[in-house]
């Protein structure tokens, strides 16, 4: 997959793209990554991204000159790329859209600052809108970062491990499960004797149970709009005679 960022701070990206996992998606070459300095597309010796908004108000706008061109340049070389702008009015984004995202060929990144961007480019050189959150950030940088992060652990090969990424909080609308390493006793605490059990099954169903307890307790909103499958049911029947046990007794 391709990526390109449109920003102003393309030094912001030099850190993200040379550790961990994207280091080693773009060296395989599972992905390309290249950010674009929006200043070399905008005009005259101060090369100005920004301007006054009409109508007064605080704050300013991102001009639509510069933006149109590197968007427009963007594509040029990404021909079937989409283009996302980055900014709190987007659709909020979940695994779901990274899932989705994750077969694109291409992605171009617009990461907007000050107020916003000027209305005319985004009716006609954006096409979509997402947001991570309903909070307010200085620009669209961070979350670029955050929709690659989730997009490219999701494009086969990226993670070494095809089965990691299955395994995420939220692959199947559940938390993950939770985790133990060594050593066996931490604190006279002991690791759950299934885990090592060597039984493929057991700890398989513990691990199920373990992520509906967690989600329960942390994520409730997400069992709402979950379709159990037979064995979830079976679980959640057997606490609810537990529960129930306790309550008469």
């Amino acid at each position: 997959m391709d990526f390109r960022i449109i920003t102003i701070f393309p030094g912001m990206f030099d850190a993200f793209a040379s550790h961990g996992i994207i280091r080693r998606a773009l060296e395989s070459g599972r992905i390309t990554m290249e950010a674009m300095d929006l200043r070399e597309y905008a005009e005259g010796r101060h090369r100005v991204t920004d301007d006054r908004p009409y109508g007064g108000g605080s704050g300013m706008v991102m001009k639509p000159e510069p933006l149109a061109g590197a968007i427009r340049s963007a594509r040029s070389a990404l021909t079937n790329a989409k283009t996302l702008l980055l900014s709190p009015q987007g659709r909020p984004f979940n695994q779901a859209e990274a899932r989705k995202l994750a077969h694109l060929e291409g992605i171009i990144f617009v990461c907007g600052r000050y107020e916003g961007v000027d209305e005319r480019v985004f009716e006609t050189d954006i096409d979509d809108e997402l947001s991570i959150g309903d909070y307010v950030l200085t620009g669209g940088e961070l979350p670029a970062m955050v929709v690659m992060d989730a997009v490219i652990r999701l494009i086969p090969g990226a993670l070494g491990n095809e089965q990691s990424s299955g395994e995420d909080s939220f692959s199947d609308g559940l938390l993950e499960h939770a985790h133990y390493t060594r050593p066996y006793v931490f604190e006279g605490k002991d690791v759950p004797g299934v885990l090592l059990s060597g039984h493929h099954g057991e700890i398989r169903a513990w691990r199920l149970r373990s992520s509906l307890i967690r989600t329960f307790l942390k994520r409730p909103d997400l069992l709402e709009k979950r379709t159990y499958t037979d064995e979830e049911k079976q679980m959640l029947r057997e606490w609810s005679r537990y529960l129930g046990s306790l309550a008469d007794g």
